[in-house]
């Protein structure tokens, strides 16, 4: 396949959903699953259209216990667009769908540089004879309102009518997640539609708790022959348009559907279906609309593109085509933080966790006005997150594991586990290192792009109240000497209590307890660095006394770190599990990656063993390059050296089952810096973790949008060492053979479109031609100054 475009040859029922979420098309607003205009949902198609931040809240009953569960909403579906043909007897034949015998061939091509779905199918009617369907469909990039598909039909050796009905389908439910199948899933209320003269329906309805309001408005046009027949046809939760068009063999007929969304959440608009209603009457034709989204999406490559040789390099562009797609410049303007899933579907119900982790360090540097918007999301956040850290009796803010509309905890009480059909009781919520999360975001953020104006103000309120909160859960054991934080869960997530214990939670994660030090390290270095006026405001906005900063210094140095057998413990007690046979396991299964599902299912517990679902520990490594996180461990009394994490790492690899598609990204940067001979297993399996759907059947509920953003930031940061130093941007590239090449942009305090290449040894950085200061380039043996409109050539030492 070409570099540009994403290829399926045939019509696969088995894989359909998969499919759907890789061919989602979206604009940082809305997005709308890949699935056929003339299918409607069932146990095969899943057609889905999402608009970012539109929550509902529903109540259940499950296992005889009410829970309350809130989700991103299936918004009404504005694809379908059916079509059939009239027999020789004058009768209409069935309406041509894959599904049916009369499919003859189908192809799909997802094209990435213009952001277009385009698919090309062959229908053959018992008695008319074969008919031709070619459609190319958006959701326009640069107004994010808009939508637009554009059909062919052509009649091949044969003539006679066809009978097209282009509708807005408000009968649709969340039915993208089945194991969600005991929820209740209707959150659509109040639906309403009509039509307006000569080719425009209408729906408009409103969620039923969270009573945001929707509309959608439909223009159907037919270009070719005039139909002998239109009728507007308004229903209960159905709008359709109906035309009958003479059709003659070899001359192609086309119909364009424009689409127009709008919620009552959106800026600058009196009322969602009226602003629906005018923007699609005022819409230019399909034609004006595809150069001005192409416009658009060729801005955005000029900012990010990546190049890369071979498989990997067209992953990369994937991966970055559906990031930029779910965090576009237009999420800049809205009230949203990072969906775990993207806005693919329906897994873990459209919420925020801890993923813009790995997702905003690569925006920064080239879209630091989107980074900005989703710290702001979290800031507008703030005060729920300290009354959620008062409720339990703390100081500071306490964020939630799962985030959605307004920043209570969203994370479910129950989870099923498909292999027993048991919902068990779900203590994700106690894993607070999301807010180190939150505070490094933040930290990184000002440190590549010296935004002093968020950092002073909101980076600041942030980072303080965080830190006040580690403050807070640290408490002194005079036996040791040290502070621990005790009932957490860490970021492997299959350890949620000790064996036999009678509350869930575990005590001095390392992870958890080495960053929260860090973040009260960051917060006094930040108070320290603000200038006098900002100081006194933040002290008095969120009423810090001085005098307890003393004490904050105390704790970042002596914050207790657990050893056992000369490696860091993933938590106090680690060394003292029971060992797995992970031969009789995968020799037993086909995949243990959820081994903490295979064990409950037998009637066992992964708290009882020496097992991880993804990196614990070794996110250090990938948080903190390893001068730093030597200097981390060195402040809090402790000597790490190369011997010592080497250690580590071999010793949680073997005993890491790698259900999450995060722990191939994590394990792949960390090798590559410690033994990159085994990099490239982690690396590939994280770049192939949604195309070949390695979680099985995951993709198909949304793509993993951490994950993918995780493989860029790889090649931006992991392999080049990049780390943005104040004015400077410090380098210490590392050799991975398998991506011994690549190239990319990136922008940096000023300095927009610079060009970084690797090859063979030799690094190039070209700096566009710009009034701002040279830039200042630190490489581990050397410092070089590049002149706005230079080009710098570096021989990289042999490693």
């Amino acid at each position: 396949m070409p570099e540009w475009t994403w290829e399926y040859e045939g019509y696969d029922p088995a894989v359909e959903r998969l499919r759907e979420s890789l061919c989602t098309l979206g604009n940082g607003c809305f997005a709308t699953r890949g699935a056929f205009p003339e299918c409607r949902a069932g146990l095969v198609h899943c057609p889905g259209t999402y608009r970012a931040g539109c929550y509902n809240r529903l109540e259940s009953t499950v296992a005889g216990r009410r829970v309350v569960n809130e989700d991103m909403v299936n918004l009404p579906n504005w694809l379908p667009l059916r079509f059939r043909v009239r027999s020789r007897g004058g009768t209409w034949g069935p309406w041509l769908t894959p599904d049916s015998a009369a499919l003859l061939d189908h192809r799909q091509v997802l094209d990435l540089r213009r952001g277009l779905l385009v698919r090309t199918s062959r229908y053959r009617d018992r008695t008319a004879g074969v008919l031709g369907v070619e459609q190319i469909r958006l959701v326009h990039m640069a107004d994010p309102h808009l939508a637009a598909l554009r059909t062919v039909l052509t009649a091949e050796n044969w003539s006679g009518d066809v009978e097209v009905e282009s509708a807005l389908d408000g009968d649709v439910t969340n039915i993208n997640v089945h194991r969600y199948r005991a929820l209740d899933r209707h959150h659509l209320a109040g639906v309403r539609t009509g039509a307006r003269e000569p080719g425009t329906t209408w729906l408009s309805c409103r969620t039923s708790t969270s009573g945001i309001g929707i509309a959608l408005a439909a223009r159907t046009v037919v270009t070719g022959p005039p139909p002998s027949s239109s009728q507007l046809r308004p229903g209960r939760r159905h709008a359709a348009h109906r035309l009958v068009i003479p059709v003659v063999a070899g001359r192609p007929l086309e119909v364009e559907k424009t689409v127009a969304l709008h919620t009552s959440r959106d800026a600058a608009i009196g009322d969602p279906l009226g602003a629906a209603v005018d923007r699609v009457t005022e819409a230019p034709d399909f034609a004006t609309l595809l150069d001005s989204h192409t416009a658009a999406w060729r801005r955005m490559w000029r900012r990010a593109d990546i190049s890369i040789p071979g498989r990997a390099g067209r992953i990369l562009r994937l991966h970055l085509f559906h990031v930029l797609q779910t965090l576009s410049p237009h999420t800049a303007d809205l009230d949203v933080g990072v969906p775990a899933r993207g806005l693919h579907g329906e897994a873990y119900r459209g919420h925020v966790f801890w993923d813009e982790l790995f997702v905003l360090p690569y925006l920064n540097l080239h879209f630091p006005d989107v980074s900005r918007a989703l710290l702001t999301y979290r800031h507008r956040r703030l005060d729920r997150a300290c009354r959620s850290a008062a409720a339990i009796g703390r100081a500071g803010a306490m964020y939630p594991w799962q985030s959605g509309s307004d920043g209570r905890e969203e994370t479910q009480e129950l989870h099923l586990n498909p292999r027993s059909g048991r919902w068990l009781p779900d203590n994700s919520r106690l894993q607070h290192h999301v807010g180190s999360a939150v505070a490094y975001n933040v930290w990184q953020y000002g440190e590549a792009t010296g935004d002093t104006g968020f950092l002073y103000t909101r980076g600041a309120e942030m980072l303080v109240q965080i830190a006040r909160f580690w403050m807070a859960s640290a408490v002194f054991d005079p036996a040791r000497g040290r502070y621990r934080i005790r009932g957490v869960v860490g970021p492997d997530e299959y350890h949620d209590a000790y064996p036999g214990a009678g509350r869930p939670g575990l005590d001095d994660n390392a992870y958890t307890n080495v960053t929260a030090a860090w973040v009260i390290a960051r917060a006094l270095d930040l108070l320290r660095r603000l200038p006098a006026r900002h100081r006194q405001e933040l002290f008095e906005r969120v009423r810090l006394d001085g005098e307890e900063l003393p004490k904050w210094e105390e704790v970042s140095r002596r914050m207790y770190v657990p050893f056992h057998q000369g490696v860091v413990s993933q938590f106090e007690g680690y060394g003292d599990l029971a060992e797995l046979d992970w031969d009789a396991y995968r020799a037993r299964y086909d995949s243990i990656r959820r081994l903490d599902r295979i064990l409950e299912a037998e009637g066992d517990t992964v708290n009882r063993y020496k097992a991880s679902k993804q990196a614990d520990v070794l996110m250090l490594g990938y948080l903190f390059p390893p001068t730093e996180l030597r200097s981390l461990f060195r402040r809090l009394g402790h000597h790490l050296d190369d011997e010592m994490w080497n250690r580590t790492v071999d010793y949680y690899l073997r005993r890491t089952s790698h259900g999450s598609t995060l722990s191939g990204v994590v394990h792949g940067w960390v090798l590559a810096r410690v033994r990159r001979a085994e990099a490239w297993q982690y690396v590939h399996e994280a770049l192939e973790a949604d195309i070949a759907d390695i979680q099985g059947g995951t993709t198909g509920e949304g793509i993993h949008l951490g994950a993918m953003a995780g493989t860029l930031d790889l090649v931006q940061r992991g392999l080049t060492g990049l780390a943005p130093r104040g004015d400077a941007l410090s380098l210490d590239p590392v050799p991975l053979p398998a991506l011994s090449e690549y190239g990319f942009t990136l922008s940096h305090r000023g300095h927009w479109g610079i060009g970084l290449r690797l090859h063979t040894g030799r690094l190039e950085l070209a700096v566009p031609d710009s009034e701002e200061s040279p830039l200042r380039v630190v490489l581990a043996d050397r410092a070089v100054t590049v002149t706005p409109g230079e080009t710098c050539v570096l021989q990289l030492p042999a490693n």
